[in-house]
Order: C-alpha cells, then structure tokens, then sequence
C-alpha cells in the first residue's frame, strides 16, 4: 500500500507530543484507569507490552507476533500486546500508570520515559544495559543512540529506532535548472534561485499544522552549529550561530525559494507537492523515495554551514520499563528478545525509521536502498537530539518537541517580516515559559 499512512503516523506522534508534553511535567497523573486489566499485578503470568503506530497497515500485526514469540521468562508465559492510538497517548499512559493498569513495557513519544523516568513511573534499564556487553547487542547500536537515553540517575530507557531529518532533492528538477546538488549553504541558495525560476518551489517546507517545518529549522540550527541549548544544558537560543541560521532562511524566503504559501502549508500538503512533483529540494524522514514509489528523489549529502559544520535533528524512539510490572526479570527477557529479533519489521518495510542496531542497518534488504546506506553512513554520525548543543535530554525536552514555541518561530521566519534576533529573542521566551512550569 502507500505507506503515506506512516507518515501521518509520524507527523501525528510529534504533534500529539506537543500537546501532550508540556502537560505531563507538572500534571498530576489522573486517577481514572485506562488501557483496561491489571495484567501486571504480582503473581500474573502476562506480561503487559503497550506499543504505538510506527507503521502502515500490517505493522501491528507483525509487531504483536513478534512481542508473542517471547518464550517467556519465570512466572511470566504470555504477552498481552496492545496497540495506543497518538491521539491522546499521554493521557492514556498518564491515566493507566497512575491506576497501576498499564503495561509494564512499551514505546511511546521520544521523550516519554524521561516524563516518567522524572515522576518515579521507570525503572532504568542500566542493569539491561550492561548485560548488552556480554551478548554483543551493546556494540550493535548506531553511534550516540545509548547516549541519549543517559541521565545522571540512569538509562531512562532503551534505543529501538531513529528518527531523522534528511535533505532531499528531486534530480529532475535540478537536471531542468541547470544545478547539481548543493553541497553549502550559499550553493543552496543558488542552486534554489534557479529552481524558483523554473517555477518549481526550490525549497519545500510547511509551517502550518504538522511539525516539518519546526524540524526543518531545527535540523539548520544544528547544522550550523548551533540549537536550544549551550553545551552546559542550559537554554540559550539568541546566539551567533542561530542568528546566522535564521538570516539564512529568511533570506531564502524573500528569494523565493518557498511557497508563498508556505506559512500555513499542512504537512499533507508538501506531502503532495512532493508527490506532485512541485518540490525540488526540502527535508524529510528516511525513506521518502520508498514511501512515494519515486526513485526520482535522492537523498542529498549533508550540507555544510557558514563554518564549515554538518549535522542535523534526531529523535531517539525507545522501549521503557515500568515500575509496575509482576517481574523485572520478565521485562529485561523481553525487550532483549524484542530488540534482538525486530529486523522483520524492516525486512517487511512496515517502519519508516532508521533501525537504532548496526546488524539491521547493515543487512542487505536494508542496503537495497542507497538512500538508506547514505543516511546511515553520512548524515547519522552527524545528527544530534533536541538537547543540542548539550548532549543530555530531559522531561522538558517533551515540552519543547513539536511544540507551539517552534511552531511559532517556524511561521515568523517563513513570513520573511521579521529580523532574526527579534524571532530568537521571542522564541527564547517561549520555550523558558513552558520549561520552566
């Protein structure tokens, strides 16, 4: 099928974060049971796996058979798998944690386990962690993937898959404009200029509903060096390296590199102008060309900045063990199992995710794809999270994620009415406002 449906699920997963996010530092957890059962009470032989839609069609189905081929461990005999819609996620797992009926395993938003990690609902997945170093599973992770589930009270959670943006091209419309692949920031301004001027949008971005834009942005900000946050891990956003970034894409928005329309463009709707072939150059997930049946899209090299950097957003999706569960022992049995054997839901191409495990990314139904080998291999050693220029994320990353702070600046810059320094100023507000609740 057209696996544009996980890419909705995509969108849908950072937008449901931002509304939800914010919400979970400070909220108290709901009292009202959701999710059903109490699988997870001691002396229960199920052992609860809660998961979320990272896929098309058939995702689910291969997922659930691959939870239910755990052999079990202890008391533990079978797995009760259960599917979470985005769509009020937070509240779901919120509700549930609180209730003591949710599971005792799951997925979830990028930054969920560090929600509950923070309010005691987590246990650390340190001890899981070290026993990778004796099976070989520890060696296996992409660069900086572990890192990132780092906090200094523990591993909040474990890596399972990446998501990454990346810069595409449509070779056509390069070939028409008379341009090669930009490799810098003022080749891309050039390069653009002479695809606007083929009538194509030289730059596809969306800043309305959806999160691509904000995503775009951010993916510049750390391609340049720069991001939120200092290394020290402290908010600071009006700096050199972010002005620079901003003047850049505000200049290309008054050189007509986007749409004019670009301010409240929805994510399906670049979606569409992709498909439409409207599009010439613009940032995306891993497996645009797949998911669009088009082999006319290529991937680009990352490109390098005003100094010379490379880099890009990443976001970390992780499986997270709960306090709450009839046998820890069980918990760590499972997510090695499930780590171990999750290759068949990219041998089936039912995830639109860079696989977090080496052996995945290096097989070969996976390498069929040079799309995929560039990304591996040229922009993953380079993509940073969203605690950039720090390198530890927190709960309040998840009121930052796909939030409206970003949303805003995103939709300022894109209007092309604006300094740069006024928006960082502004944004710089916005984002203290809601970490700091």
């Amino acid at each position: 099928m057209n696996n544009n449906s996980s890419l909705v699920s995509n969108l849908s997963r950072r937008g449901f974060i931002s509304l939800a996010g914010a919400a979970a530092l400070t909220a108290s957890m709901s009292a009202c049971a959701a999710g059903g059962g109490s699988g997870n009470a001691a002396g229960s032989t199920t052992l609860k796996f809660w998961d979320m839609p990272w896929g098309p069609t058939g995702y689910a189905e291969e997922a659930e058979k691959l939870a239910k081929s755990f052999q079990g461990a202890g008391n533990i005999k079978d797995i009760g798998y259960q599917q979470v819609l985005w769509n009020g996620f937070n509240e779901t797992y919120s509700s549930a944690i609180a209730s003591k009926t949710g599971p005792a395993v799951s997925t979830g938003g990028g930054f969920q386990s560090f929600q509950y990690a923070a309010q005691g609902a987590v246990e650390y997945a340190d001890k899981l962690i070290e026993s990778f170093k004796s099976d070989g599973l520890y060696d296996d992770f992409l660069p900086h993937v572990l890192d990132a589930m780092k906090t200094p009270e523990g591993y909040v959670a474990v890596p399972w898959a990446v998501d990454i943006q990346t810069l595409w091209y449509r070779k056509s419309v390069l070939d028409a404009a008379g341009v090669a692949a930009p490799t810098t920031w003022d080749e891309f301004l050039e390069a653009g200029k002479k695809i606007a001027a083929k009538g194509y949008y030289a730059w596809g971005i969306s800043g309305g509903s959806g999160n691509f834009g904000p995503m775009a942005i951010l993916s510049l900000m750390i391609n340049n060096g720069g991001g939120l946050f200092n290394e020290g891990g402290e908010l600071d956003i009006v700096t050199e390296r972010n002005t620079e970034t901003a003047e850049f894409v505000i200049e290309a928005v008054k050189a007509g590199l986007t749409d004019p329309g670009a301010v409240s463009l929805k994510d399906d709707d670049l979606v569409t102008q992709w498909t439409n072939k409207k599009v010439g150059m613009g940032f995306y997930y891993l497996g645009l060309d797949d998911q669009l049946a088009d082999k006319d899209i290529v991937v680009m090299d990352p490109l390098k900045g005003p100094h010379g950097d490379t880099g890009t957003i990443q976001y970390v999706n992780n499986i997270m063990m709960y306090k709450n569960t009839p046998s820890l022992e069980a918990s760590e049995a499972f997510v090695t199992h499930y780590l171990k054997n999750m290759k068949v839901l990219w041998e089936k191409k039912l995830v639109t995710q860079l696989p977090a495990l080496k052996s995945i990314a290096e097989a070969s139904f996976f390498t069929a794809s040079q799309s995929n080998v560039d990304i591996v291999n040229k922009w993953q050693p380079v993509a940073k999270t969203l605690a950039s220029q720090g390198s530890q994320s927190s709960a309040k990353l998840a009121a930052i994620d796909g939030g409206q702070a970003m949303a805003d600046f995103c939709q300022t810059l894109l209007g092309g009415k604006t300094d740069a320094k006024t928006a960082l100023t502004k944004l710089h507000g916005d984002i203290k406002s809601v970490t700091s609740s």
